[in-house]
């Protein structure tokens, strides 16, 4: 019988919430499977079995538990034995032995078969059944049954014809209670704190997206091919934070008692929105990198968070803070500090609107940005200074390459 504690996942961190039990008291588990999540005040982690064999369950789903008590513990001598209860909840599902038969793709099969000639496929299914050679046949036989769901939805939706739903005339009066995670409850404290604890601002300006929406036109094939990944809005503003940082350092600068600690370097942290909450993943050296490390880093970083799998170390230690809300279509909004930073970037939505070009009216796609800062650090000038290189550069991205400054002024020495 061997014991799974909880891991410590930092050093300020005493104790930790049971998020959710993979496994069901009494499974068979396999060696290295993940177990359990478990969630702090910073950052989900993940338990893995140590061993294979039986599950005995120490501690249940919201239960808060000290950092190196048992969690759970594993008889091993069940060690080896074939059990469905080994796998997720999720994926507790019995298929009959007789018609387990691995799809086998073959590679002469370069044509669908008449049989199946009217199955629709989507754009997206097509390309990755031509990734693996793999033909409608191959697909149908890798069906081990059809559910009684599947064949009602086809019954129901037969012709064509719209599932029209029906009006729901009930009336409800309850209230659903859920408990705070003690991420949720962090995230709260800090909010709060930030509000009462800084001199904090807001300054506006807005962007026109049409050079680098050309940009990313005219070169997003040749960078996918070149790069393996897509070329993304959230790159040019991280490069172009970077350096307008350079160039307005109390922008990058933080209070620590009674001193203003100014780091040389841009370690540039991104919100992203995951099933948590909230988390700001850290790029470092934004400064050393290209768009395309940018672009590779990022997902990388928000992948982790969004499946729990990031560390405390990659979330610490950032410089400045990009929140996107635009994503969700916010068109304008006020960023929160993220301590103990001094400035957060808030980019926005995407709305084409006209403005004015040479005296002339044009259709311009438009982006509201917006700086908070705590004004105890960073003064007026430098903060609308930093925006109006934001905008600069991001309107004229060749800028990036010069450190914000005109080629043409380089050029000229002027």
């Amino acid at each position: 019988m061997i014991e799974i504690k909880i891991p410590s996942p930092g050093e300020s961190i005493s104790e930790v919430e049971i998020a959710n039990w993979f496994v069901a008291e009494g499974d068979i588990v396999e060696k290295d499977q993940e177990i359990a999540e478990v969630e702090s005040d910073k950052a989900t982690l993940t338990l893995i079995a140590d061993e294979g064999g039986k599950i005995q369950i120490m501690a249940q789903e919201g239960d808060t538990v000290a950092v190196g008590s048992v969690a759970c513990k594993i008889d091993t001598s069940f060690a080896g034995e074939a059990s469905a209860s080994s796998a997720p909840k999720e994926a507790k599902k019995e298929v009959p032995a007789e018609k387990t038969a691995p799809v086998v793709a073959s590679e002469s099969k370069t044509k669908n078969s008449e049989t199946y000639k009217d199955v629709k496929i989507s754009p997206v299914a097509k390309k990755l059944m031509e990734e693996n050679h793999l033909s409608v046949d191959d697909v149908i036989a890798g069906i081990q049954r059809l559910s009684k769901k599947d064949i009602q939805a086809v019954v129901d939706n037969s012709g064509n014809q719209p599932v029209i739903p029906t009006q729901n005339t009930s009336i409800s009066r309850e209230v659903k209670r859920t408990k705070m995670t003690n991420l949720r409850k962090k995230l709260a404290a800090r909010l709060v704190s930030v509000k009462n604890e800084t001199a904090m601002l807001t300054t506006f300006n807005e962007v026109d997206m049409t050079a680098v929406m050309a940009l990313r036109s005219k070169y997003q094939k040749k960078f996918v091919e070149t790069h393996d990944i897509k070329l993304g809005f959230m790159s040019f503003f991280t490069k172009a934070a970077s350096e307008a940082l350079k160039l307005h350092p109390s922008v990058n600068s933080m209070m620590d008692g009674e001193e203003i600690v100014s780091p040389e370097y841009t370690d540039i942290a991104i919100a992203v929105q995951t099933p948590k909450g909230l988390m700001v993943p850290v790029i470092r050296n934004i400064e050393t990198l290209g768009l395309a490390d940018i672009e590779k880093e990022l997902m990388r970083l928000a992948n982790k968070a969004r499946t729990g799998k990031i560390s405390l170390d990659e979330m610490t230690g950032g410089t400045f803070t990009i929140t996107n809300g635009g994503v969700f279509g916010s068109l304008l909004s006020t960023p929160i500090i993220n301590p103990p930073q001094s400035g957060i970037l808030g980019m926005h939505n995407i709305v084409e609107r006209p403005i004015a070009v040479n005296g002339k009216v044009e259709i311009r796609p438009m982006m509201y940005i917006a700086l908070s800062y705590d004004h105890r650090v960073i003064d007026g000038k430098d903060s609308v200074g930093f925006l109006v290189k934001m905008k600069e550069m991001i309107e004229n991205p060749q800028k990036m390459l010069f450190g914000g400054k005109d080629p043409d002024s380089l050029l000229l020495g002027i």
